[in-house]
């Protein structure tokens, strides 16, 4: 059994035997890296302020749709001219470390569910075109889970749908044989989990190193490998924690009229951090892709990028 890495909770653990990753992803091939999160079609538009009234919504804020924003998505579509985006934390996060491993395509698999609707085909094209290998299970009973980016000035207001991202079912996907080949292939897992670490497990403290000591102290399944945590900050240093000691890596430094949209920076460091780890680079180097991956997101609208990445 290969080398196997599981991202999860903001920390990685490693797992499998003591072999390690062989070579380079142009030498693994497909489908390595595998990615399982709440899929969202990312419509962004220009509009304006008489839109954000009708709809409630603050120029600068994220927020979940509720029953007053049921029309909010289609008339977005047909009043302003839009751009899609496939998204969601964990789709942009795997669709960034595509975008830095550039060949083969495909190296990155996701895994999520939408609705049989427009939305939904759509979100299946933008993902073939960001070379994801997106496997979706799609049912009917929701729709295609949505978030609007309302744009103003330098200002955005998101309104997110989950909708169908909550509808996943694993004995009519990921249990298929076809689908679960695919999970046996991958060299490297990433699931986000959207809570707060340290106040599920009763840590009882702010300060980000001693949760990062205590998280990597926690009991483990397999003892053959330590367990490493990694902990990002925003424009502050990123914490990483072993078994030996605590380490804080400084973000790389950006002027901030250079700052476009810090939406999507986070999702953007954990892409350029597992695309190095693909490659088997040390836990160093993993992270300066993601201070890199994060630091070119940050310089554009939404969870976008150049062609190419300029990352050596």
């Amino acid at each position: 059994m290969s080398r196997r890495y599981f991202l999860w909770w903001g920390y990685l653990e490693l797992e499998g035997t003591a072999s390690k990753l062989r070579g380079d992803p142009l030498e693994q091939g497909q489908n390595i890296l595998f990615g399982m999160g709440n899929p969202l079609l990312d419509i962004c538009a220009i509009v304006d302020k008489d839109f954000l009234c009708k709809y409630g919504l603050k120029t600068n804020d994220q927020i979940l749709a509720d029953e007053k924003h049921k029309g909010l998505f289609d008339e977005l579509v047909s009043k302003f001219k839009v751009e899609y985006r496939a998204g969601g934390s964990t789709q942009n996060s795997v669709k960034v470390a595509q975008w830095m491993i550039q060949q083969p395509h495909k190296v990155a698999t996701f895994f999520g569910c939408i609705g049989k609707d427009k939305f939904g085909d759509i979100l299946k094209e933008k993902a073939e075109e960001a070379h994801v290998d997106a496997h979706y299970y799609e049912q009917s009973e929701q729709p295609t889970g949505t978030c609007a980016a309302c744009i103003t000035g330098d200002n955005r207001s998101l309104v997110a749908n989950l909708a169908a991202a909550n509808c996943y079912r694993r004995e009519k996907h990921l249990d298929l044989k076809e689908n679960w080949q695919l999970v046996e292939k991958a060299k490297v897992y990433y699931i986000a989990e959207a809570a707060t670490f340290a106040r599920e497990q009763g840590f009882e403290t702010e300060d980000i190193k001693e949760i990062a000591k205590k998280a990597q102290r926690l009991p483990k399944v397999n003892k053959k490998r330590q367990r490493i945590i990694v902990f990002t900050q925003g424009k502050d240093d990123t914490i990483v924690a072993t078994a030996d000691n605590v380490t804080a890596y400084p973000v790389l430094d950006i002027k901030q009229d250079d700052i476009v949209d810090t939406n999507g920076a986070g999702d953007a460091f954990v892409g350029g951090f597992l695309s190095q780890l693909l490659y088997d680079q040390p836990l160093e180097e993993c992270i300066r892709g993601g201070h890199y991956a994060a630091n070119v997101i940050i310089r554009h609208s939404g969870c976008t990028f150049p062609e190419t990445p300029d990352f050596h």
